[in-house]
Parts: C-alpha cells; structure tokens; sequence
C-alpha cells in the first residue's frame, strides 16, 4: 500500500518517458511492480500495487467486479440541500486537447458514484465519494455534473481558489481483500499538507 503524494504521476507522462514518477521510485528500492489501479496525477491517497504477477492478478480482479471498495475524500464548491447523493451520469474519457472526461449520454460508459456530505462550510462542503465504477476522472466529473465542482479543480469549472493549489481530492481509503491470507484489509491514508490546511482554512472561515 502507498499513501501517493498529490503532483506525482503513477506512470511516466506520454511526452517526458524519464520523469520521476511513482512506479519507478518503488521499484528501485522493492524491485518489480505490477500497477493494480491509478490516481491522477493531481489526487493523493490510497494506492495498492501488486508485487507477484499471481497478486496482481487476484487484485486485478477484486478492482474489476467492482469487489474493493475506494473512497475519496474531497472539498465542493456550492451547498447542496442534499446530504447524499447518486451520480449515474454516463462517461466519455479522453476528449479534446485537454483530455476531460465528459457527461455523454449517448456514447459513455455507465458510471456511478455516491457522494456524502460530512460538513458544510459557508460556500463549500466537505464530502466522501464511493466511486462504484472506474472511469478515468470520475469522482471529479460527476461532482461537477451535480453543480459541485471540486474546489480549485478548473478543469471541471471550478472558480480560482486560493484554499489550495490543485483540486481537492484525496483517495481517503481502501478496502479489498489481501491476495495471499485472503482476509478483509483497510489501509487509511492520512491527509497530505496541503488537504489538512484547506480543512482548517474553511472551518476558519465558518468560525
């Protein structure tokens, strides 16, 4: 399990094949690594890898049938009047120069997340998201689908922050089952600097 630092690529970017990224710091101390599942570059938290081909076949599988359970812990622009919340919006990834995943109800491939709100601030909220499928963007995109965007997440029209630097998500935890004792496991990633001060910020501003 790695708790990923937001601004680290999991692989290398398309046009920069030797930038550091997190795939290769890990295996020049523990050898080689077989990727399970990403982040994006921007979000932190709660990453598996798989260091057997047979473990990473058997979490590969887990991710798949939709059997790990991920959680994501994000800041919102707006106050919702609901406390939770179904997307179900249907995904198209890798439009435009820009690469955004869009809402298209004709050609996207059915996708689901459960929002939560666990606190609320005077223009923002604070909310966990169960993503039940794995589009690319997915958590980012349906919170904008439902007038949410994440705070500082301009992809996705959110307005300019000065709360924190990049959008505000953080993949709070994961639940799946360990591949050779075959027993429930929950790894929990604590928030990274610059979460843990937004946090602050907004219940300051409230206060």
């Amino acid at each position: 399990m790695v708790n990923k630092p937001a601004g680290l690529p999991v692989l290398p970017d398309g046009w920069q094949k030797d930038s550091t990224h997190l795939v290769k710091l890990l295996e020049a101390e523990y050898g080689r690594i077989w990727i399970v599942h990403r982040l994006d570059k921007v979000t932190s938290g709660a990453l598996v890898m798989a260091r057997t081909a047979e473990a990473h076949r058997t979490l590969s599988i887990q991710f798949e049938n939709h059997q790990a359970r991920k959680v994501y812990h994000a800041f919102a622009n707006g106050v919702p009047e609901w406390d939770e919340r179904v997307c179900k919006q249907p995904l198209r990834s890798d439009v435009g120069h820009r690469h955004r995943t869009v809402v298209d109800p004709h050609n996207g491939k059915p996708s689901s997340t459960t929002f939560r709100i666990l606190e609320r601030f005077r223009a923002h909220v604070f909310i966990e998201a169960q993503p039940l499928t794995g589009r690319t963007h997915q958590v980012r995109v349906h919170a904008a689908a439902l007038h949410c965007p994440l705070l500082a997440d301009s992809l996705y029209g959110a307005p300019p922050t000065e709360i924190i630097a990049r959008p505000a998500l953080h993949a709070f935890s994961l639940s799946f089952t360990h591949p050779e004792s075959s027993q429930p496991i929950t790894y929990t990633a604590p928030y990274p600097e610059d979460f843990a001060q937004a946090l602050k910020a907004l219940r300051f501003v409230v206060h």
